[in-house]
């Protein structure tokens, strides 16, 4: 057991996201292999209101707990800290339990106004019985984050790490063998190997925490688990302790929950509105599923960037923060943001332009998904954006504007999702495309605001950042014409796996090289990484 620094922790951390979302990216390549679109959307429908109770009972009780028992044990209060980790595991376990109950009473209520009044493709006793599987998960995972929480506050970031790549191995296996064995070997009915499939998250959650509970046994001396309680611990009652525990999660659970509500939105109103406005449920599932769970896949090669910038971030604006050096604040935001802008534009974009052979190598040809997911993944943009910004002003204590933000962004998107559904399929874009559109239009807005209030609040000049955004703009456009010119010689409209694959290694080498250039032509690259980086690279060479 090796406590890791700032930086190391950051790396390790960080890389741990990105292996974690390659593997549960791949999955996908042989799992939608063997299930059809029916499929797709029960899945998707399972996993979009899990998330939603997922965050009602994870969400701010992991980070308060690691807070908290990092405080203590600087203090070297080891009993109180021993005792916050006792409660918090009881505390957020009750919450898992009562939510397993809610899920499992009211799946038959969700499905229903899942469905409405679509008939043809998923049944009310497929949905419901798939929510009911999933909702066992919230009887393991609750307690596992909290036992992350524990690891991180003593700075023990490698355990968690490794636990949440063994989380996700273990999930992504038992999806793939179950799946095979239930259709292609036994030949059960689909929505058997779609439960299987969600199930596998409960499987998953508790190989990942008996790793840490085993290794938190075997390692008992590292954590200083001390029963003795001293003189200044005797005043920290079990009252007090929860009341911290609760003022600290409060606010990450409303925007946990928040942000997971975007997703129910979608769940609750897509398949309802499109059946009504004359698609078929075939067309209308695949739509949602799109936006439910695949496109969301692919769309985290983008936003898990914004995860890692945050990560190593947050720490250095609340040291600028609490010391007052304005200066070196203003430095960090505007790099923040323009690191974002320099990775996801061109990314984002670059998934625009070559939807279908992407779409096509991880699921295969659908005309209609090809279509929404052009519009779905723009969405990256503006959510890893928001998702910096609402990180920064949660870090300077500004919890309240954060909240704001989130629910006007929310209830906008609820309020927005049916009339864009309608009005896209009257201007001729397709009612399918109503539920990104909505999603892009709230996130602007929010983004927008939260750059300007913390202009005001933090005294912040935003002209170096506005000149960069500029030359990214014009490198991406110029990135996307020269894309477009290679087209006529190497079309991009292929509808197999293996011919896909090629022509996006092609274009993105080709697309990458014009655009590295152009950055560095202009002193992006400079101006964002330093020369140095550019003369290590070039001495390599």
């Amino acid at each position: 057991m090796k406590k890791n620094g700032f930086m190391e922790g950051s790396f390790i951390a960080t890389f741990g996201i990105i292996l974690c979302k390659i593997i549960g990216l791949l999955y996908v390549i042989p799992f939608y292999a063997m299930i059809s679109n029916t499929g797709a959307a029960l899945y998707s429908y399972a996993y979009a209101i899990y998330s939603v109770f997922l965050s009602l009972s994870t969400s701010g009780i992991p980070i308060a707990m690691s807070k908290l028992v990092s405080e203590y044990n600087s203090l070297e209060y080891y009993h109180t800290k021993e005792k916050i980790f006792k409660l918090g595991n009881v505390m957020i376990l009750s919450l898992g339990i009562f939510f397993f109950f809610v899920l499992l009473l009211f799946a038959p209520s969700i499905a229903s106004f899942i469905l409405g009044g679509a008939t043809g493709g998923n049944s009310i006793e497929d949905i419901t019985f798939v929510i009911r599987v999933v909702a066992t998960a919230l009887l393991i995972v609750p307690s596992l984050s909290v036992i992350k929480g524990y690891y991180q506050g003593h700075k023990f970031i490698t355990p968690p790490s490794i636990a949440n790549v063994i989380e996700q191995f273990m999930r992504v296996l038992i999806i793939i063998v179950g799946c095979f064995l239930t259709l292609k070997i036994l030949n059960f009915k689909e929505s058997i190997a779609i439960a299987i499939s969600v199930f596998a998250a409960t499987i998953g959650a508790l190989f990942a925490y008996l790793y840490l509970y085993l290794k938190m046994k075997k390692n008992k001396s590292s954590f200083k688990c001390e029963e003795h309680i001293t003189r200044n611990e005797a005043k920290f009652t079990t009252k007090y302790l929860i009341k911290q525990i609760l003022f600290l999660a409060l606010p990450f659970i409303i925007i946990d929950v928040l942000k997971s509500s975007y997703n129910l939105v979608d769940t609750l109103t897509v398949v309802r509105t499109l059946t009504d406005l004359g698609y078929t449920s075939t067309v209308a599932e695949t739509a949602f599923s799109v936006i439910g769970t695949w496109g969301a896949k692919l769309s985290m090669i983008v936003i898990s960037i914004s995860m890692g910038i945050s990560m190593s971030l947050i720490p250095n604006i609340a040291a600028d923060f609490i010391q007052k050096k304005s200066n070196s604040l203003n430095i960090k935001i505007n790099q923040a943001i323009q690191t974002l802008l320099f990775l996801i534009l061109p990314m984002t974009f670059g998934l625009v332009f070559l939807a279908r052979p992407v779409w096509i190598i991880f699921y295969g040809y659908n005309e209609i998904s090809i279509e929404v997911f052009k519009i779905f993944i723009i969405q990256s943009i503006t959510f890893s954006l928001i998702t910096v910004l609402i990180n920064i002003t949660q870090t300077i204590n500004k919890n309240k504007i954060a909240i704001f933000t989130l629910l006007f962004s929310f209830v906008a998107n609820a309020l927005l999702n049916v009339p864009m559904m309608y009005l896209c399929e009257k201007i001729g874009l397709g009612g399918y495309q109503g539920a990104s559109v909505a999603t892009l239009l709230t996130q602007i807005i929010p983004c927008t605001f939260l750059v300007i209030y913390l202009k005001k609040h933090l005294h912040l000049n935003y002209h170096s950042t506005r000149l960069v955004a500029i030359k990214i703009s014009l490198a991406t456009a110029i990135m996307l014409v020269s894309m477009m010119i290679l087209t006529l010689l190497v079309p991009i409209n292929t509808l197999e796996r293996v011919p896909s694959i090629f022509v996006v290694i092609l274009y993105v080498l080709f697309g990458g090289c014009i655009y590295f250039c152009l950055m560095h032509k202009s002193g992006v690259l400079k101006d964002l990484f330093g020369g140095n980086i550019l003369k290590k690279f070039y001495k390599t060479r």
